[in-house]
């Protein structure tokens, strides 16, 4: 299957990769013990590394119980299924005793910002608001330091993104209405360059790859926890501060824009995907308001 596609039906990482060992471990088992098992109870969780987007799953450890066999003999049987139905999705590889460590590759994390960008968390939105799952009356505001600074930071992404369609980095849908509608729903539809020549994301810098990495896992808040179980003011505020170090160390105008155009559109993106995500995070989590300006 196409990756953009499969994006395109799995907003989060997680959730992707999830079902891509749960249809494995289908393959691997000769009878149907776990195929029906949800995707939130296979053992899985994201590295900590911040230059790369890396999955861990114990998995073998959990079914080596019950199967009577070593976990690094079973974690090669469900690899091998991985590899099969992989779609260039990840780099598959066993580490001793038996853990399985899927680490993403470029071109998808490509397709995956790009979908971000467009407007990935519509349905999201629109399907958590259709359950009344949205707007929690549990979540209610401990910390209004937290608060303020993800509405900073979603401010200052509006006011980058403006600021680049006036000056033709980028192209928004138009009309742009009032600026406080300027920004809801899906506003822009173009292509970010995401990667080099080589098919590797141009965005190398240790901040954008935190900012990226950091993006994937609030994603996978948003979409695969549930509300309990996240301190979604935590989560805001961690996006804030990954942004704030990118926006602080990688340019984007200036030099940058002359020479290396691309590269400035594809920092750009990073701006229109935490500008989403928080505008999600604030409104249908937090309960409160995504201000285009302050």
């Amino acid at each position: 299957m196409d990756t953009s596609i499969l994006v395109s039906k799995y907003t989060a990482i997680k959730h992707l990769i999830s079902s891509q060992i749960r249809n494995a471990l289908g393959s691997y088992t000769t009878k149907n013990k776990i195929q029906c098992i949800e995707y939130k109870k296979i053992p899985l969780s994201k590295g900590r590394e911040i230059d790369k987007v890396l999955y861990i799953s114990g998995v073998a450890f959990w079914l080596s119980k019950s199967h009577n066999q070593e976990p690094l003999e079973i974690a090669n049987a469900i690899a091998s299924q991985l590899l099969e139905t992989s779609n260039g999705i990840s780099i598959i590889r066993i580490v001793p005793p038996g853990w399985i460590y899927l680490e993403l590759t470029h071109p998808f994390l490509a397709t995956w910002l790009q979908n971000l960008v467009v407007g990935s968390l519509e349905p999201v939105r629109e399907q958590g608001r259709k359950e009344n799952l949205i707007q929690d009356p549990k979540h209610q505001i401990s910390n209004p330091g937290r608060l303020f600074a993800m509405q900073y930071t979603h401010a200052r992404c509006c006011s980058l993104m403006l600021l680049a369609h006036r000056e033709g980095l980028i192209k928004l849908r138009e009309p742009l209405l009032e600026i406080s509608q300027a920004f809801e729903g899906i506003i822009f539809t173009e292509q970010i360059p995401w990667l080099d020549c080589n098919e590797k994301l141009c965005l190398k810098d240790p901040d954008e790859s935190c900012l990226i990495t950091t993006l994937v896992q609030v994603v996978d808040y948003l979409v695969c926890s549930d509300d309990g179980s996240v301190n979604w003011e935590k989560a805001g505020l961690n996006l804030s501060q990954a942004f704030a170090n990118f926006w602080s160390k990688c340019r984007i105008w200036g030099e940058v824009k002359i020479y290396s155009l691309e590269l400035a559109q594809a920092r750009l993106g990073l701006v229109m995907a935490t500008q989403s995500v928080l505008r999600f995070l604030l409104i249908e989590k937090l309960g409160s308001v995504a201000p285009v300006e302050l």
